[in-house]
């Protein structure tokens, strides 16, 4: 019997939880370990005060673990706007909710696992102390905010540029502070594993870490992107409260599979959506790389990211009509609103009742006045000099058929100043919240922003399974669509459907400041066919050619009906990998 399967965007975690799973650990004993060595290793890509949406399978269901912070109390439109602010700035302090990462992790090792705590952290502790091979981008970042820090944020500097210098690309470097906080808590105490694992819940959002965090927070304000400096709102009272938890997934059946995906405070249904209107589509037999399946694709994500800027929020402030916006009858009209010129405009859907809704949305948008243009992040860096953080992915499935699909993110390096002392700073996640109440994901108290975030989980009528995701921000659920197509409806393997070439669009805002966006715009990969890409242009896209093998960091395991393992990294970067252990 295999013992499990994992794949990560960083080869160190991979081995991380690898490591686990041969040691007897289940998929969320290694879906921990190796989620807190990659706040280690990719620290420009997440981070131990970001956020994490992920999926889980056990017991033949489905289930989300949401640990995705929503705003602190004080964080209100009123104040933000008497900042002066119009836009929540993409870093700093005031760009910060609350932080979810942790939790979300102890919520999975506490209910789903089975091994000690200190074992777990046990890898996360080592990277951090004795130090890792910097990647080439992390180490571009910190060179290219190094002044910025010196002048700006000093705590940052202290640890990001040891000695007064931004590391050497591939050098070791470590963060001495990070490992000290992480001992601390790892030698949280209790009379049994689980109290143990609350214990260290207890001292990061009730105990020494809350502390330090409200104290910095309290302090003088600091520089942001926006030019001016703000101090945050964040309090220690924020983190008190703050549990993370399980919900149902939305999910959609198509062909004998159901694909699972977070509620709309993440992007994810917007995978369902497009794939919905694309149900009489003969997919199968379209070329994947050819002209009339990417327009068809461009042309359906243009349709399900407007109605994500018109309905997707919280759904526990906001309702959002997700069984509507999945049901056949509405696919379908959508589906006939494609025609075979490319769309400049953002049209959302009208359902019964939301009329005035949207035209709320539209009328924002329209008084924003968002200026053209598109925000990357570092999977795009050629497109763009912007400091913007990232994602990360990981995918685990064990011998007993568990399986984890997590996408955490945020609390990256360029994001926010470290809290001196803990090693770590916060995340920016605030700024996809607009400040204009007629949004439905305007900023209140206690809500959640609707993020990017996008895990995915699958499982077919005869037994196979599938976990899969990407970093990328707006691009997120985008790849995984194409991913989706090219493997379950075009028979390609994990491995020639994540590395064939990639498009996006640009059309929708960014979700990200200064929430740009190009209308008709597509990023295609130049190895997609020349014809292809000249087709494109002449259906009306505006087109931008991107370098072959720049596009999307998907990951994937799978588990066929046999119980047969496989699993695949990205060959777009050097660090991914995928290891399947017999």
């Amino acid at each position: 019997m295999m013992t499990g399967a994992i794949a990560s965007t960083h080869h160190l975690a991979t081995e991380a939880g690898a490591d686990i799973l041969r040691a007897g650990g289940n998929a969320f004993d290694a879906a921990v370990a190796a989620g807190l060595a990659l706040q280690v290793v990719e620290p420009h890509l997440n981070g131990p005060g970001g956020d994490l949406p992920a999926i889980l399978w056990k017991d033949g269901r489905a289930t989300v673990l949401c640990a995705q912070g929503p705003a602190p109390a004080a964080a209100t439109i009123d104040h933000y706007r008497a900042e002066g602010l119009t836009l929540i700035p993409g870093n700093g302090l005031l760009a910060t909710v609350i932080p979810g990462a942790f939790d979300g992790w102890m919520l999975m090792l506490r209910d789903h696992g089975t091994m000690e705590l200190a074992e777990i952290m046990a890898p996360a502790i080592r990277l951090a102390a004795d130090g890792h091979p910097i990647l080439d981008r992390a180490a571009d970042a910190i060179a290219g905010l190094g002044a910025f820090f010196n002048e700006h944020w000093p705590s940052s500097a202290a640890v990001w540029m040891p000695g007064g210098r931004a590391p050497a690309k591939g050098g070791l470097f470590a963060n001495p502070d990070l490992a000290a906080t992480w001992r601390r808590i790892a030698a949280s105490q209790g009379p049994t594993r689980e109290a143990r694992i609350n214990a260290a819940r207890d001292a990061f959002y009730r105990g020494f870490v809350a502390e330090r965090i409200g104290a910095f927070m309290a302090e003088a304000p600091l520089m942001d992107e926006s030019g001016r400096p703000h101090r945050g709102v964040l309090t220690a009272d924020d983190m008190a409260g703050y549990r993370a938890h399980h919900e149902a997934p939305v999910t959609l059946e198509q062909d004998g599979w159901t694909i699972a995906k977070t509620g709309p405070w993440g992007q994810g249904p917007v995978l369902l959506q497009a794939l919905a209107m694309l149900a009489g589509d003969d997919l199968a037999a379209m070329d994947p790389t050819g002209p009339d399946f990417a327009h068809l694709v461009v042309e359906a994500l243009k349709l399900s990211m407007a109605d994500r800027e018109a309905y997707y929020a919280d759904p526990d402030r906001v309702a959002v009509p997700m069984e509507a916006l999945l049901s056949p009858a509405y696919a379908a009209l959508r589906r006939a609103a494609i025609g075979g010129r490319a769309d400049l405009t953002l049209r959302p859907g009208i359902l019964p009742g939301h009329d005035a809704q949207v035209a709320q949305v539209r009328a924002m948008l329209d008084r924003l006045s968002l200026p053209e243009g598109a925000v990357y992040e570092p999977t795009m860096a050629h497109l763009s000099d912007a400091p913007r953080g990232d994602t990360v992915h990981l995918d685990v499935i064990d011998r007993w058929g568990n399986m984890v699909s997590a996408t955490p993110s945020g609390g990256w390096l360029q994001s926010s100043p470290i809290v001196p002392g803990l090693g770590f700073c916060l995340n920016s996640r605030a700024q996809m919240f607009w400040l204009d109440r007629d949004a439905p994901c305007a900023l209140a108290p206690g809500k959640r922003p609707r993020t990017t975030l996008s895990p995915s989980l699958a499982w077919h009528k005869d037994g196979r399974r599938i976990s899969f995701g990407t970093p990328g921000g707006d691009q997120q659920d985008q790849w995984q669509l194409l991913f989706w197509l090219r493997h379950a409806h075009q028979g390609m393997d994990l491995q020639r459907a994540m590395d064939a070439p990639m498009f996006h669009i640009t059309h929708m805002p960014s979700s990200f400041h200064p929430r740009t966006r190009a209308p008709g715009g597509v990023v295609a990969e130049e190895s997609l066919p020349p014809a292809t890409l000249t087709a494109l242009e002449d259906r009306g896209h505006a087109l931008t050619r991107a370098p072959a093998g720049s596009l999307g960091r998907l990951t994937a395991a799978a588990r066929g009906a046999e119980g047969a393992l496989t699993a695949a990294a990205t060959t777009r970067t050097a660090h991914g990998r995928a290891i399947v252990i017999d």
